[in-house]
């Protein structure tokens, strides 16, 4: 009995596999699978930037309880976009996907620099100014960088952390207070607080995920041509 079962249950599971992988029937007409495939090639830039974003954002965020290693998020944003910008050109093999492709790739990219300006520095602390000092930084040699002034400031923080600021711009002066944005795992220097903004790398994203879209949903010729055909 147990040969038997051995023997039958490659064919019994060979079927029952094909039968529940097979497309439908109604799936099959043209007109229908167009307009999944469609649907599914527009609703895909938008997707894969939001995919590509939470991804980043959570191993990015200092308040992320565990944060996966930076090999693991890199390996995973990379199965992410380039995943997706291959089934964006498969979904529609011509230029509108080439080109769509493309853009999509750049709209990951404005993704992920909108993530990171957003979640790396995601601790905030009004800290009060215990020092304030500014030195000339001058250059070395013929044909170097201009000299710069560079200030720095001593902090007070609730929590110990941060310590201190340096820019090339006067932050504060003695006893005042200041808002600094800074990251709690310590793996980025802090600043002021609403310095780096992460506005245009979103209008950058939106902008060519829109791009993307209409790519993906413009007609192709031969179904624009049937259009025309059709219209007269």
């Amino acid at each position: 009995m147990t040969t038997r079962m051995r023997v039958r249950m490659p064919g019994w599971l060979r079927t029952s596999l094909g039968t529940w992988l097979r497309m439908p029937t109604w799936l099959r007409r043209p007109g229908v699978r167009r307009i999944v495939v469609r649907g599914a090639a527009t609703l895909l830039p938008v997707s894969a930037v939001l995919a590509v974003y939470a991804w980043t954002h959570w191993s990015l965020a200092g308040s992320s309880a565990s944060p996966p290693p930076t090999a693991v998020a890199v390996v995973v944003g990379l199965v992410i976009g380039v995943g997706s910008m291959v089934v964006c050109f498969r979904l529609r093999p011509d230029n509108g996907g080439c080109f769509g492709a493309l853009f999509l790739a750049m709209a990951l990219l404005a993704t992920v620099a909108a993530a990171d300006a957003r979640a790396t520095r995601s601790g905030e602390a009004v800290c009060v100014v215990r020092e304030a000092t500014s030195r000339e930084q001058g250059s070395h040699g013929e044909g170097g960088p201009p000299t710069r002034t560079v200030h720095r400031v001593e902090l007070r923080c609730p929590g110990g952390y941060p310590t201190a600021l340096k820019d090339d711009k006067a932050m504060a002066s003695k006893g005042e207070k200041i808002r600094v944005a800074y990251d709690p795992r310590r793996q980025v220097s802090p600043e002021i607080a609403g310095r780096s903004t992460p506005w245009g790398a979103f209008v950058a994203t939106l902008v060519l995920t829109a791009i993307t879209t209409l790519l993906a949903a413009w007609p192709r010729k031969p179904e624009r041509d049937r259009g025309d055909r059709a219209g007269r």
